[in-house]
């Protein structure tokens, strides 16, 4: 049950969603790629312990396993590697940070530019698509496809033009001068491009009901899956103008959507805030918090606390969205390029940064639109850009338009 929002270096992200069953031609390892046909064998999310999707009827994803085709993960300190994480290369013409949509359509344009890139992909590769089941909305599949699988063909084919991927997440990065460099997992990597695509990452309640119910009811993300809860009663946790915005986006599909704040005032804008008031689908509750996500299979309700009282109720649900926000991943980059007043990087021109050579794609910078279609085409922009600049700097030879 979600859609398509993506990204990542280690990110800690989350979507949700059900679908049908991961087709056989990446999971059955033909010998192309990483992991056989599929780079992501055995990567595939447990949202618990059954089959059954926030909407009953719809399927889950196959359950996570550590086992691999070729052994077991590496699950020593620093996270798992999914695969082989010697180093390799460790010069490149373009090093990518990140692996969701924006990386590694990035990885595909660079590779078929003869940049060589090298992919630095995270512990947890594929970015938040990894925790989707089931993707309606992203171009070129009808039927719909699962987040992983998505994800394994986005990899695959940016293997077969020759990117170079390592499942590592990025410790610091030193830009101060070319070559930059970079280290991961205690290798150092140099090149003479980088583009950020590190992502973004859902903010969440933390609570050990929402973390099992995610994917059954449990959501972040209203545009990738409202179509699911048509004619349904909902809720949508927070106060600001994205919560109220999501809020009023899913009375198109449920029957009722209660809004619940922790506090009795609100940061969203005046003009948002009546209109949610104005709407009759949307029930405003303040100083309300959920203490806990209630069901088994799927979501059955919230158990609420009053913030004022102290006291406890019980609300029937059949979902319920997380709106209190993102947090970018932008850390290992704080000390080199600007972020704005939320935290994310500032992008200058289309997709350069304050310093030459470093390009910046998706979610790391996006805080509007958030969908895997927006991060790829951002991916696509960044690998021209950035093959351009190199061609400018006598790094890299003039393509041609059949290059791309």
């Amino acid at each position: 049950m979600t859609d398509e929002t993506r990204n990542g270096n280690g990110a800690l992200p989350d979507r949700n969603g059900t679908s049908p069953e991961p087709s056989q031609e990446s999971a059955d390892g033909n010998g192309k790629g990483f992991f056989g046909g599929n780079p992501f064998a055995g990567l595939s999310i447990d949202f618990s312990g059954d089959r059954t999707g926030g909407v009953p009827g719809l399927p889950m994803p196959e359950p996570i396993s550590l086992t691999m085709l070729g052994g077991m993960a590496d699950i020593s300190p620093g996270g798992p590697a999914y695969g082989s994480v010697a180093p390799g290369r460790t010069e490149t013409k373009l090093l990518i940070l990140g692996s969701g949509p924006a990386g590694l359509t990035a990885a595909i344009y660079g590779a078929r530019a003869n940049l060589e890139p090298i992919v630095l992909a995270g512990t947890t590769p594929g970015g938040q698509l990894m925790l989707t089941s089931d993707v309606e909305n992203f171009p070129g599949f009808p039927e719909g496809i699962q987040g992983p699988e998505l994800m394994a063909k986005f990899r695959e084919q940016a293997e077969r033009f020759g990117a170079q991927i390592h499942d590592v997440d990025v410790e610091r990065v030193d830009l101060s001068s070319r070559p930059f460099h970079v280290w991961a997992r205690g290798v150092e990597y140099k090149a003479d491009a980088v583009i950020a695509a590190t992502g973004a990452s859902a903010l969440w309640l933390e609570l050990p009901s929402e973390e099992r119910l995610r994917g059954r009811g449990v959501s972040a993300c209203a545009t990738c899956d409202g179509f699911f809860f048509r004619n349904q009663e909902i809720a949508v946790v927070g106060g600001g103008d994205t919560a109220l915005e999501e809020a009023l986006f899913l009375t198109r599909f449920a029957s009722k959507v209660h809004l619940l704040h922790r506090r009795d005032t609100f940061r969203a804008s005046k003009i948002i805030l009546d209109r949610a008031k104005a709407n009759e689908k949307i029930d405003i509750r303040t100083n309300i918090e959920i203490e806990e996500v209630l069901g088994e299979d799927r979501v059955r309700g919230v158990r609420l606390r009053d913030t004022s009282t102290g006291d406890t109720s019980e609300l029937a649900l059949d979902g319920v969205f997380i709106a209190i926000g993102y947090r970018p991943n932008t850390e290992i980059f704080r000390n080199w390029l600007d972020v704005d007043s939320m935290g994310y990087l500032e992008v200058r021109g289309e997709t350069a940064s304050k310093i030459e050579g470093v390009f910046i794609a998706g979610d790391v910078h996006d805080h509007r639109y958030r969908q895997a279609v927006t991060a790829a085409g951002d991916g696509c922009r960044a690998a021209i850009d950035a093959e351009r600049w190199l061609e400018t700097e006598g790094i890299a030879e003039a393509s041609t338009l059949t290059a791309w």
